[in-house]
């Protein structure tokens, strides 16, 4: 089994010297991330060498990308103009950073997306075998996980898209909408930055296709597509340690020096009309309007790397900020000093460094970014804690460095009062805000999202796998059935609630029908049957409703037993033991959500989310709530969700001690337990391996099968005593 990641790019950039190719490994945030991934064993990385390649040289090219574990797609010049240019650059990008007027819907661009889309799985399908592990990476490739699904059905296949996901109402606006979206169901796992981006795409897709979704997980065709938000990170220790090399130092001094009584701003974009670049400048103008006092007294270091300036916005776009630039220092330069200095070109990542070591302001105003990972990149390289990041509540690194100072990229005056705030911050506010933010740097670095992605695209296969296998009503019915007729000391465990009725708004409804009490006595009427109620519900509401039947029952999840006839027994509470592993599965939640802690007190853990992104906070809440209540009644903890917190206190039994408990001293030959929750798994996990062990419902599960509701259930109770009548009858 190999990794197979699939971009638009390869992580490598070609270059032609007297008729030789050479390849120089990409600085890119995605290559360096993956750079283990694809280096590593037999993995693979495919995708567009950057250049067109005459068919006659193609073959030596692909021998040479093999060497680095690399595979071409060769792209001709009309596709790339038609495909990469046209619908990913004209459609997609536009439409997708809400600048829907800068869009061009032509047919070309649609059929050429869609047969580049299919050369991609051609030359993907020559390398892959059933069980790879497929990533494609951005919004270039949306149909290609659709693609290869059809050829490859049990694959696993997991997208990332690296820009934002807009509303249901921009994006519907796109003619080949419900293609693109179908495409991207193909996958297994579809990840995006931030939960907002989330939202907007599970809404999209419930409203275009005919695909039901529950919290973050989509229902299309009995497959489970589960989407989920992985902010990515940097290689920290790389921007972190760069600051401190000689060359780097060597810049640091040359940018710093005589102007150590001047406060430096630094500005990184890519030339693109989504990057807020022109606000920026009006923001510095007006600056320097109303607060003369510090002209000569700060200075713009504007860093724009060339991009697509040949296309009609971005000639535009590069014409009005050369324009402006020119104006504003020639209004406001001295002899000795220049407000904005322009750069529009690249520079290495040396050089770049120094730049972040030596601002003292980072200005990040985007009106709409997926991410943006110069904030990042600013942050990783302030070792000395200063420094301030101005950051657009557009990009979604907002989300998580919320201890920069945010500001509305479409307000100018909002942007020029941050500024302001920045050049005025006491060195001590720097330093504390800027220590979270490296912390969460550090912490959510690239690393940790390549891992957190493909752990849980791991997660979401076995869950599939798991539902393939176990769901064979008739299989089981006649397994059970004839297992059941050949017994002669039967025990069967029967949860209540979501088992054997069905759930309530108001819980004190569920009690029991006429149904279920025949169906009871019939299962209890045989003598070699016993039937054990067990059950999360207090003793006295199990007592009302079953205490005058011939069953035995447990109550509280293990809490209070009581055997037929005699009277309710409360176990001994058990000892302290449940902390670690609380604490590691609450840890799992604190990785996917950047700003949430655990507060460790004596004889409780706290889940705090006051930090974290608004929805996303409340998403993983409601996670922690429905996932961990009856692990944790399970384990004899009480859950109390309070104001942005969630805390676990308090130690009693569960149900898998209380069934063994039960059955010790007992040696029943046939066992059937059945249950629809966490609190059943521990009955499942802790008997014998000839026990039948249902789940209701199709969630993961220790049982070795499932049935989707109670009524499921009662068929196949009833179909046990029917069998049982007719064979004695």
């Amino acid at each position: 089994m190999k990794t197979v990641i699939i971009s638009n790019r390869l992580p490598v950039k070609i270059i032609e010297e007297n008729d030789e190719y050479t390849f120089i490994p990409s600085e890119g945030g995605l290559a360096t991330g993956l750079g283990d991934v694809y280096k590593s064993g037999n993995s693979i990385w495919i995708g567009w060498p950057g250049i067109e390649v005459p068919e006659e040289r193609q073959q030596v090219v692909t021998a040479k990308l093999a060497k680095l574990n690399l595979y071409p797609v060769f792209l001709t010049q009309d596709e790339i103009n038609l495909y990469y240019e046209g619908f990913s650059n004209e459609v997609l990008w536009p439409v997708f950073h809400y600048l829907v007027t800068y869009a061009h819907y032509e047919q070309s661009y649609w059929d050429c997306y869609q047969s580049v889309n299919h050369k991609f799985a051609t030359a993907a399908l020559k390398v892959l075998a059933k069980k790879d592990k497929i990533w494609i990476q951005d919004y270039q490739l949306l149909l290609l996980p659709g693609i290869l699904r059809k050829h490859l059905p049990q694959s696993t296949i997991g997208f990332f898209q690296h820009i934002p996901f807009p509303s249901y109402e921009i994006f519907r606006l796109i003619p080949w909408r419900d293609e693109l979206l179908n495409g991207m169901l193909g996958s297994d796992l579809i990840g995006f930055h931030t939960y907002d981006d989330v939202r907007h795409f599970l809404s999209t897709a419930t409203r275009l296709l005919p695909v039901n979704s529950s919290a973050n997980i989509l229902n299309s065709n009995e497959r489970q597509i589960v989407v989920e938000a992985f902010p990515m990170g940097i290689d920290f220790n790389k921007f972190s340690e760069l600051t401190s090399r000689d060359e780097v130092q060597k810049e640091i001094e040359y940018f710093r020096k005589g102007k150590e009584d001047v406060k430096l701003i630094l500005s990184i974009d890519r030339l693109d009309y989504s990057k807020g670049i022109l606000e920026r400048l009006k923001a510095l103008d007006l600056l320097l309007q109303l607060h003369p006092e510090y002209i000569g007294k700060i200075e713009l270091y504007m860093v724009v790397v060339p991009s697509r300036d040949t296309v009609p916005q971005y000639r535009d776009l590069k014409e009005q900020i050369d324009q402006f630039v020119g104006n504003l220092n020639a209004r406001y330069r001295s002899i000795n000093w220049i407000p904005v200095n322009y750069f529009y070109r690249s520079f290495p990542i040396e050089v770049l460094s120094a730049l972040y070591a030596s601002a003292d302001i980072c200005l990040v105003t985007p009106m709409r970014d997926g991410m943006n990972l110069v904030s990042k990149e600013y942050v990783a390289s302030r070792q000395n804690n200063d420094g301030v990041l101005i950051l657009s509540e557009m990009a979604g690194a907002s989300k998580e460095l919320t201890d920069a100072v945010i500001v509305n990229p479409n307000n100018i005056g909002d942007i020029m009062e941050a500024i302001v705030l920045a050049l005025k911050m006491p060195l001590v506010e720097q330093q504390t805000r800027m220590k979270a933010m490296r912390g969460i740097v550090q912490k959510f670095n690239v690393k940790h999202w390549v891992n957190n992605f493909i752990l849980r695209l791991n997660e979401v296969k076995n869950s599939q796998q798991s539902l393939l296998t176990k769901h064979a009503v008739n299989l089981i019915n006649e397994n059970i059935t004839r297992h059941y007729q050949q017994t002669a000391n039967r025990v069967l465990f029967l949860d209540y609630d979501g088992t054997l009725v069905d759930f309530t708004g108001n819980i004190d409804d569920a009690s029991p029908d006429e149904e279920l009490y025949e169906l009871i006595k019939k299962l209890t009427g045989d003598e070699a049957n016993k039937v054990v109620i067990i059950s999360g519900r207090r003793n006295e509401t199990l007592e009302k409703w079953f205490g005058h039947l011939k069953v035995d029952m447990i109550a509280e999840h293990g809490a209070w037993q009581k055997t037929q006839g005699d009277k309710w027994n409360c176990l001994p509470l058990l000892t302290d033991q449940w902390k670690q592993e609380m604490k590691a599965i609450l840890e799992t939640y604190i990785d996917r959500t950047p700003g949430s802690f655990i507060e460790e007190k004596s004889y409780s853990l706290v889940w705090h989310y006051r930090k974290a992104d608004e929805g996303l906070g409340e998403l993983r809440a409601n996670e922690i709530v429905s996932h961990l209540k009856i692990l944790a009644a399970d384990k004899g903890l009480q859950l109390m969700p309070g104001n942005k917190v969630i805390e676990f206190k308090n130690m009693e039994v569960n149900k898998g001690k209380a069934a063994l408990n039960w059955l010790y001293n007992k040696h029943p030959d046939f066992i059937l337990a059945l249950g629809d929750d966490h609190t059943d798994e521990d009955i499942f996990k802790a008997l014998p391996d000839d026990a039948f062990t249902i789940k209701v419902g199709n969630n993961i599960s220790e049982a070795k099968y499932y049935l989707n509701d109670y009524k499921e259930v009662r068929k196949l109770l009833w179909s046990l005593v029917k069998e049982e009548f007719v064979e004695r009858g």
